[in-house]
């Protein structure tokens, strides 16, 4: 039995380019788990295993590897950081215990940091935090903290004080023990010395010191007594109080260093193993009902208990399909047999494995607390719960985005629409944030995504990967449509073709929901002008055509329709006449109840040099963006501001243009609006040309 106390789930989150995967591959040479270091701008980063991750530098998929740091396991998870796969967080957020945020020592607290901190704040992970890059040019430790509580509404608690900066940085002091961590410039993470307080940096270490000790004893009443009557509080006393305080979330332990440059990554071992929770000390994962509403039940974390665990992700590569894994209860062997809860079948456990990025090593046993992955399992889906056959339990789900962008894509080759098929349900099964679909009238291939770099990389995928070149389409906006006016309408629908007929008569009301409701029904009929046993199909008949809104086929959203009154025959209705009556009738009304398009506004962050804000904001103007705020950043300025999505194609080249390659942003939906009238035309004017064009 493996002790669980020794565990830590952890996961490494943060802005583009602040250091994250830098700091895993540090992480994996200092527990001795590789022995070359393997730089990301080299293309050669351990956990950046896909040909597009090494190109461009950038984390697109989350991956998970186990190291030991002083007795304790570590499985770690080094996520993206670019908006467009912010999926990828979410759902490793959703099945770890603690996390690091990684931020960098100039960028400061950046867009992206601020949507993933948002993302662990809601899943409840502890977290610590370490501000890396303090050997840049612009890097400044104390204007990050201040930002870390300013921005992100957190409490750091600062653990380590940074021994000179830019250039000049060499190390750290550890205020628990008052001791200076100088390392050498040899760039060998073990080439370091321990010495006393550099006597200039006294009087802070001190003033620092005392703030860190009466935040941590607000921990425990009798030593906050102790120290408020002047006895001395000893460090393992402070560290009690430091993990409680941390996995309370009442504050953040706070680390800095350069990861690139091997300083200062040691401490943050350590905080991982003394501050963050254990499997057994995080709440346990509630059951839900097949609605998904709480049935008061838990997954504890005990190998003893029955099995409960989560396909968080779904992999797909030369070996075969990988399903990623977190165990919350119980224990998984090789060969048992177990159940899907949401498809309801049994799959038998062929091979387990534990993953080091991309290479593995074969398991015959998993516990609680594990994170494993499962090979050839056959019809799991991210956020399906695996469990007991015997004792059935469904965990609480996943709840994804839905795309805001799609393009058709259609292979070059004529052989290779089923080639492409395949990898499209391959791709689906991997990223619950990418869809596919096919146009019923003109047969086209629409995919969607977050963002134009999530669709970018996907085309990427499909020709490197599977071998399918795609000629690629205009990206079209996921447009909505919503009506703005209340109407009472009835329509009756009757059909006499020798034998029994058809007769169904409603009368209802229409009108506009409030923003996010989507679609509501209710009826309110007295007497039984419609039976009771009629109503469902009323509600499925509009349920479905809302699918298609009035004026350019866009889906229509937040409408309430209310069944008032109506008519029926004894022999001649049915369900599918009132089915087809209410598909009917809402062609009928829709026209007449103030019909509208709704576009997506996002949230766009921009961060640019002092000397083209101007020409930022003012771009941003001329894209319709609505400027919410702007702040003073360290070497620049940020500007926060609602855009709509179709103005924003094609932005990062003109801002880099804007701002001489300097410039960088990041956007997330927000919500949808309504269009002006000049757009809202000229939408539907291009829906009727798609729509006449398929047809020819």
């Amino acid at each position: 039995m493996k002790d669980l106390t020794k565990y830590r789930n952890i996961g490494i989150f943060a802005h583009v380019d602040a250091g994250k995967t830098t700091t895993t591959e540090r992480i994996l040479k200092l527990t001795g788990k590789i022995h070359k270091i393997g730089e990301v701008h080299e293309g050669a980063a351990t956990t950046d295993f896909m040909d597009q991750e090494q190109e461009r530098g950038i984390t697109i998929q989350s991956a998970a590897t186990s190291c030991f740091w002083k007795e304790h396991q570590l499985n770690i998870i080094d996520t993206p950081g670019h908006v467009d796969f912010t999926i990828e967080v979410y759902r490793s957020l959703k099945v770890l215990d603690g996390g690091v945020g990684v931020f960098c020592g100039s960028g400061g607290v950046e867009p992206q940091s601020e949507t993933n901190w948002r993302y662990a704040n809601e899943s409840k992970v502890a977290r610590i935090i370490y501000v890396n890059k303090l050997d840049r040019l612009g890097a400044d430790f104390y204007k990050v903290v201040g930002q870390v509580d300013k921005i992100l509404d957190a409490r750091p608690l600062v653990m380590v004080l940074p021994i000179g900066t830019e250039e000049e940085f060499v190390g750290v002091v550890d205020l628990l023990t008052e001791k200076a961590w100088i390392w050498d410039d040899s760039m060998d993470p073990m080439n370091y010395e321990i010495k006393d307080v550099p006597e200039d940096m006294a009087e802070k270490v001190a003033e620092y010191r005392e703030m860190l000790i009466e935040t941590a004893v607000e921990q425990n009443d009798d030593l906050m007594e102790k120290y408020l009557e002047g006895e001395e509080v000893s460090i393992d006393e402070l560290k009690e109080c430091i993990r409680k305080g941390t996995r309370n979330l009442d504050f953040f332990p706070t680390y800095c260093g350069s990861s690139f440059k091997n300083k200062g990554v040691q401490l943050v071992l350590d905080a991982v193993v003394d501050y963050l929770p254990n499997p057994k000390e995080v709440n346990p994962q509630p059951e839900t009902d097949e609605e998904g509403n709480p049935t008061g039940n838990y997954a504890l974390v005990d190998p003893e208990q029955p099995f409960r665990a989560l396909a968080f992700k779904i992999m797909d590569d030369r070996f075969g399909a990988l399903t990623f894994t977190r165990i919350y209860s119980g224990t998984l062997n090789k060969g048992d047999t177990i159940l899907n809860t949401a498809t309801g079948k049994t799959e038998r456990i062929g091979r387990m494995v534990e993953m080091h990025a991309d290479s593995r090593e074969e398991i015959d046993t998993a516990q609680a607390g594990d994170i494993i992955a499962i090979v050839g399992m056959k019809n799991v889906q991210t956020g399906h719960t695996l469990c007991d056959k015997d004792n059935p339990a469904t965990l609480e789900a996943m709840v994804f985005p839905d795309p805001v962008i799609s393009i058709a894509i259609t292979p070059k080759n004529k052989g290779g629409n089923e080639k492409m098929g395949v990898a499209l349900g391959k791709m689906m099964k991997e990223d619950p944030s990418f869809q596919v679909e096919t146009d019923s009238e003109s047969g086209e291939t629409i995919i969607k995504g977050m963002g134009e770099l999530h669709l970018d990389i996907k085309v990427d995928i499909l020709k490197r990967t599977y071998g399918v070149e795609v000629e690629v389409g205009k990206p079209q906006v996921a447009y909505r449509e919503s009506i703005t006016k209340l109407l009472n309408d009835s329509y009756t629908h009757k059909k006499q073709s020798g034998g029994s007929g058809q007769f169904g008569k409603i009368d209802y009301t229409i009108e506009p929901g409030e923003a996010g409701t989507g679609f509501q029904f209710e009826s309110k009929v007295t007497g039984g002008n419609v039976p009771r046993e009629f109503w469902p199909a009323v509600q499925k008949g509009f349920e479905q055509s809302i699918e298609k809104g009035v004026l350019a086929g866009f889906p229509c959203v937040d409408l309430k329709v209310t069944l008032t009154d109506g008519g029926f025959h004894p022999v001649d209705s049915s369900a599918i006449a009132f089915e087809i009556a209410a598909r009917s009738g809402y062609r009928q009304s829709l026209p007449k109840a103030g019909p509208q398009i709704l576009e997506p506004i996002m949230k766009v962050d921009v961060f640019t040099p002092d000397d083209y804000v101007g020409d930022v904001i003012g771009d941003l103007n001329r894209r319709r963006g609505m400027i919410q705020g702007q702040d003073a950043a360290s070497t620049g300025a940020r500007i926060k501001a609602e855009v709509p999505l179709s103005e924003m194609f094609g932005y990062i080249g003109d801002l880099r243009t804007m701002t001489s390659g300097r410039g960088q942003f990041s956007m997330e939906f927000d919500h949808y609006a309504p269009c002006p009238k000049n757009v809202a035309e000229d939408v539907i004017k291009e829906a009727k040309e798609r729509a006449e064009a398929k047809s020819k």
